[in-house]
C-alpha cells in the first residue's frame, strides 16, 4: 500500500477525498485558527467540522488565512440532529456556508441517527446534492442498521459513513458492510483522546518501526483502508500524527492490533442506542 499525505480515495459518486486530515472538535477561537493554519501547512488538506462545534466561522478563516486555494482543501460539516428534518436541514446547511464563508461543501454529512426525522433530513441532502451546494453527502455514527434502513429507502448511497475507530473500538463487522456496500468508513477518535496510547502492545509495537502510539493508531487505521482525522491542537503533534507515509505495518503486527479490541468508547456515545 503506497500511500503519502496526497493519497485520497475515491467515493462512490466519483469525487476524491483524502484519506488524511484534522479533526477540529474543540479546536476553537485564536488556539484553533492557529492549529488548522499548522496542519495547513504541514500538507493536511482535509478539515473536519460540524455546526455543533461551533468553530465554522473560525475554520472558514484559517482556509482564507492560509493562502491554499479553496479548491485544494476538503471540507466536511454536519448537521445536528436539532437540525434535522428536511426545512431545517436545508436551513442549517446555509447557515453553516455562512459560517464557513464558502460557496460549496465538499462532503456533508448527518452528525447521528438519533431522530425519526433522519429520513426527511436524507431527503434534503439529496436536494443539496443535485443543486451542487456539497459535492458528496454521507453519515456518521450510523451502525449497520441504520445504514440498512437507509439503503432500504433511497437509492443515493452514503459516501461516507464516519464513526469512532480504532484498534480498541475495532467495528470489523461495520468495516466489512461500508466495504460491501461502497461507503467509505472515516474513523474519528482513532488516538482515543489519548486514554490508551500507554498500553503496552501499542509501545511495544511502536518500537518495531521507531514510531510513537499515536502513529501506530494512525497507520492502523490507514491499513483498513479508514480514512483518519487525529485532532490536535500542538504544533509538534499534528506533524507528528501527518508523518506516518514511510513505513508500513507488517501483517503479524496489524493482527495483535486488531486483537486489542474492547469495545473502548472514547467519547462515551454508543450509537447503537440509537433506534
Amino acid at each position: 500500500m503506497d500511500l503519502n499525505l496526497n493519497s485520497t480515495v475515491k467515493l462512490n459518486n466519483g469525487v476524491e477525498m483524502p484519506l488524511f486530515g484534522l479533526g477540529t472538535w474543540a479546536l476553537t477561537g485564536k488556539r484553533g485558527h492557529q492549529a488548522i493554519l499548522w496542519a495547513l501547512e504541514a500538507g493536511y488538506r482535509l478539515l473536519d467540522t460540524a455546526e455543533v462545534y461551533g468553530n465554522e466561522k473560525r475554520v472558514g478563516l484559517a482556509i482564507k488565512d492560509s493562502g491554499i486555494p479553496r479548491e485544494e482543501i476538503f471540507i466536511t460539516t454536519k448537521v445536528y440532529h436539532t437540525s434535522q428534518g428536511f426545512d431545517k436541514t436545508l436551513n442549517a446547511f446555509e447557515e453553516s456556508l455562512r459560517r464557513l464563508d464558502l460557496s460549496y461543501i465538499d462532503l456533508y454529512l448527518i452528525h447521528v441517527p438519533a431522530t425519526s426525522l433522519r429520513l426527511d433530513t436524507w431527503k434534503a441532502f439529496e436536494k443539496l446534492l443535485n443543486e451542487g451546494k456539497t459535492r458528496a453527502i454521507g453519515v456518521s455514527n450510523y451502525m449497520i442498521r441504520h445504514l440498512t434502513e437507509q439503503l432500504d429507502h433511497f437509492s443515493v448511497i452514503p459516501a461516507v459513513n464516519q464513526v469512532e475507530f480504532s484498534p480498541f473500538l475495532y467495528q470489523k463487522d461495520l468495516l466489512d458492510f461500508c466495504m460491501s456496500h461502497n461507503i467509505v468508513l472515516e474513523g474519528y477518535s482513532s488516538l482515543t483522546k489519548g486514554v490508551k496510547l500507554n498500553t503496552q502492545t501499542l509501545n511495544d509495537i511502536g518500537k518495531i518501526y521507531a514510531k510513537s502510539p499515536a502513529q501506530i493508531l494512525i497507520r492502523w487505521g490507514l491499513q483498513h483502508d479508514v480514512v483518519q482525522i487525529p485532532r490536535s491542537g500542538n504544533k509538534d503533534h499534528i506533524y507528528e500524527n501527518a508523518n506516518v507515509f514511510d513505513f508500513q505495518i507488517k501483517d503479524d503486527d496489524m493482527r495483535t492490533l486488531d486483537s486489542l479490541n474492547e469495545g473502548f468508547r472514547a467519547y462515551g456515545l454508543d450509537p447503537n442506542n440509537y433506534k
